[in-house]
């Protein structure tokens, strides 16, 4: 009677996890929380933009056709940590999110990039440039997918470098990105044979940049690099014109410029700036059929930034991740560990892969910001100057000080 019902009981448990794997194979609900800055210097480039491109990656995954149910909600994180990580929370414990996208502000990046890997989320980011969060900080809830501070100092830093810009004075934005960037910059100067004769930190979001700019002026640094991002960076650019710093010999490096950025400086004041990007809305029949469904759908008629078009290419290929597992397990690690495993290819960002670190490869792409009598329309600003492989461009697993290498 006992080996009975000891077989009765051993039936009804197996049964019963059977059960369980069979409902988390068939669930096919998935919650997506876009966090961005909503209102502030990274609104144009991030913000209601990264909202529209997850949801035209939802609209062009086919998955709601095949009786998914896919919901996206929004927040402003007004580039303060404390409130991106509070609202993180929020998601994962009360909304239920499964994946968090964007993140523009490498400080918030990095203190939600914690919160996700406590409640074994998803994140792709594609907003924050820190290289950190594929190297001391990676974990293996988080993708890195469009850009990092690695990448823009190995292509536009590289390039200015060995183009006779040998001395650079620093404009760094005073949080982890400007750090970040200001940290790899250096490091490729330096191993190229140029030298930092000085730098100076500014607040972020800082309206008045004249007494950093004279700083920058009296260096005589032939290269004043710009560790700054969207508000700041067109800012600082604006001013330095009035300065007349240009004229006066020494060269600006935008070592971050986004499409946003030169329609606010104007192709006047930004002609010639030089500057990298993995994604640009004219590059190819693909990426103008994309951009134009995007601008057709923005209030203000705006094209795509990296930032909004790595945002539709990672959450398109986490949709592949979840239909090669047959369902969400809302487990996170095991999501990625998926999306590691598939090749990533769309029309944006071309072919490609993720590293065991989290880091997307695919190629850069050197440009250069065109006269006004070169441009042929009101987003056509960009020429290419040279294409960077991913495999180049980016942290090699060799130098990477991730801890997931050492598994």
């Amino acid at each position: 009677m006992k080996t009975r019902s000891l077989a009765s009981f051993l039936l009804t448990t197996a049964l019963t996890f059977a059960a369980a794997g069979v409902a988390s194979a068939q669930d096919k609900t998935v919650k997506i929380g876009a966090l961005s800055d909503q209102s502030g210097l990274y609104a144009d480039l991030g913000g209601p933009g990264s909202t529209l491109a997850a949801q035209m990656a939802v609209e062009d995954s086919g998955l709601t056709a095949k009786g998914w149910k896919i919901d996206i909600i929004s927040g402003d994180h007004q580039n303060k940590p404390d409130i991106g990580t509070a609202i993180a929370r929020q998601w994962f414990d009360v909304d239920k999110v499964d994946i968090i996208v964007d993140v523009p502000n490498s400080g918030v990046a990095l203190a939600v990039n914690n919160v996700v890997k406590e409640k074994n989320g998803v994140y792709i980011n594609s907003g924050a440039a820190t290289s950190d969060l594929t190297n001391a900080q990676c974990t293996p809830n988080t993708v890195h997918w469009t850009y990092d501070t690695y990448m823009l100092a190995h292509t536009t830093g590289q390039a200015l470098v060995k183009a006779g810009g040998d001395t650079w004075f620093f404009l760094t934005a005073d949080y982890a990105f400007g750090a970040a960037l200001e940290r790899d910059t250096t490091a490729v100067i330096t191993a190229n044979g140029g030298k930092v004769v000085g730098g100076v930190k500014h607040p972020l979001n800082t309206p008045d940049f004249s007494s950093f700019l004279l700083q920058a002026q009296a260096s005589k640094a032939k290269i004043i690099g710009l560790a700054n991002a969207g508000g700041d960076t067109t800012n600082s650019i604006k001013q330095a014109a009035e300065f007349g710093i240009v004229k006066g010999g020494q060269k600006l490096a935008a070592l971050l410029l986004f499409l946003t950025d030169v329609k606010a400086i104007g192709l006047e004041t930004a002609q010639g700036l030089n500057f990298s990007e993995t994604f640009y809305w004219d590059m190819n029949d693909q990426t103008r059929a994309f951009s134009k469904r995007f601008s057709e759908r923005m209030k203000n008629g705006a094209m795509p930034t990296m930032v909004q078009a790595g945002v539709y290419s990672g959450l398109r290929h986490y949709f592949k991740a979840l239909e090669a597992l047959g369902g969400n397990p809302h487990d996170g690690v095991k999501v990625v560990e998926k999306m590691k495993s598939i090749p990533t290819e769309d029309d944006l960002f071309g072919k490609g892969e993720i590293q065991p670190n989290g880091r997307t490869i695919h190629n850069a792409y050197l440009f250069e910001v065109k006269k006004p009598s070169e441009s042929k329309g009101p987003w056509d600003f960009y020429k290419l100057v040279g294409t960077v492989p991913g495999d180049q461009a980016f942290t090699p697993l060799s130098e990477s000080k991730c801890a997931l290498l050492k598994k």
